[in-house]
């Protein structure tokens, strides 16, 4: 932060109500005395630069709550979830959240959705999702899920489909693939891509997209290539070459139904008929857009209770780079995708700002927006500190920063959380409110 900044310091306290079998209670109590996994929460703060009205510069103190909040002993999350996508955070997340801020019925939203997490978990619990993303892969992993067809459904459309014959063979992908699951795999991506041409793609073709899309690349048989880094990040063809030569590889034989049948019933293990009701009830109110988040005029304003959402950090996963495979398979140019990536935090902030201004406009009066940042260029980079004043610029007051750190030891060593490992090591969640 700059050094010629205000000493002044400006401290903000949340009362964020809420009811629980009809008792309103405190957020802010309930996390302070959060106690599930036996640790104590640890009470600190989180100081960032804010520039606005009369005062100028000056500096904001936010209360910063760090606990184990939740953990691999919980109950694990439906399988529904269980579809790859990079840099994505747990269904547990966006649980916490909705489970404290909203009531059945209440709109959730995520203007970043990606693999569509927040979507899928707050359908689940009987809240209507709303989701924006740019990339038009999410909106293809997403949406089905909220329609599962049953095994059965897809076992009868699977033997129906023909795959022996493609429109095309991209011999590059030969590294990755046997000769004839190539052949498979071009043969569903054509009858897919003429169903979709001729607007007779229905949910369940659409639910095998998906779960074909999942099954392109990855580290087991259970995926149609042979052994390559897990399915959320797949490689280049030559990366592939230098692979299968350390390891002296070659691409096995795979049957693409087989492995697309077996993935659906791994994914719809938990839908039994209360699932299945629940996001019947709620998943035609859904929407999905398909464009930048800063504008979004699609969907009303003060429509949405709680905004959960992870934007994308300072330039540290490549979603093109890595969903290329993807993006062949429905004939999407990953390149064309506009995704947003700034380098510089000031270029992060300003789009953040633009993100937090249309936010403000679609949340109810007293609606909430946790926002999910990074542990970025090896804890350097504390974008909560970076993410505070966008929030405020829009008009939203921060309440709280919810930092999620399973493994820590001293309030001194909160912030800098290290486990030797590249990448985020915590979850730190600002949490604004729109005034009522």
């Amino acid at each position: 932060m700059a050094s010629n900044a205000s000493q002044l310091v400006f401290d903000f306290s949340g009362h964020v109500q809420r009811k629980s079998n009809d008792c309103p209670t405190s957020l802010v109590e309930d996390i302070k005395n959060f106690n599930a996994f036996g640790k104590e929460t640890i009470v600190t703060s989180t100081e960032a630069e804010h520039v606005g009205g009369d005062l100028g510069r000056h500096r904001i103190r936010v209360e910063t709550y760090v606990n184990e909040f939740w953990t691999s002993k919980q109950r694990a999350a439906n399988a529904l979830h269980e579809i790859s996508y990079r840099a994505c955070f747990k269904p547990q997340l966006p649980r916490f959240f909705v489970d404290r801020l909203t009531a059945p019925g209440d709109a959730v939203y995520d203007p970043f959705a990606g693999r569509g997490t927040t979507l899928i978990e707050s359908a689940l619990l009987g809240r209507v999702p709303i989701g924006c993303d740019i990339n038009p892969l999410s909106s293809t992993l997403t949406l089905p899920r909220l329609h599962p067809p049953t095994t059965e459904q897809v076992a009868d459309r699977l033997s129906r489909i023909a795959l022996d014959e493609g429109d095309e063979y991209p011999e590059e992908l030969l590294v990755f693939y046997h000769p004839e699951t190539l052949k498979q795999i071009c043969a569903l991506k054509k009858y897919l891509t003429e169903k979709a041409r001729g607007e007779k793609l229905d949910g369940v073709d659409q639910w095998i997209r998906v779960v074909a899309l999942n099954r392109l690349t990855g580290h087991s048989s259970g995926f149609f290539s042979v052994y390559t880094l897990p399915p959320n990040q797949a490689v280049s063809a030559d990366a592939q070459r230098k692979i299968n030569k350390k390891k002296n590889q070659t691409p096995p034989l795979r049957d693409v139904k087989t492995i697309v049948l077996k993935k659906t019933r791994a994914l719809l293990k938990h839908c039994d008929d209360h699932t299945r009701d629940t996001l019947r009830r709620v998943s035609h109110r859904a929407q999905f857009l398909t464009q930048p988040s800063d504008s979004v005029p699609e969907i009303a304003s003060n429509s949405i209770a709680l905004t959960v959402t992870s934007p994308p950090f300072l330039n540290v996963v490549n979603y093109a780079q890595d969903n290329w495979l993807r993006c062949w398979f429905c004939g999407i140019d990953a390149q064309s995708v506009p995704l947003t990536m700034p380098k510089k935090i000031a270029d992060w902030q300003r789009v953040m700002t633009r993100v937090f201004a249309e936010l403000e406009r679609v949340l109810r009066p007293g609606g909430y927006v946790a926002f999910e940042v990074g542990e970025v260029r090896r804890g350097k980079v504390k974008l909560e500190e970076a993410v505070i004043p966008c929030g405020l610029k829009a008009g939203l007051m921060p309440i709280l920063v919810l930092i999620n750190a399973q493994k820590f030891t001293k309030t001194a060593n909160v912030w800098g959380v290290d486990n030797g490992k590249k990448g985020t090591n915590t979850n730190r969640i600002v949490v604004f409110k729109k005034n009522a």
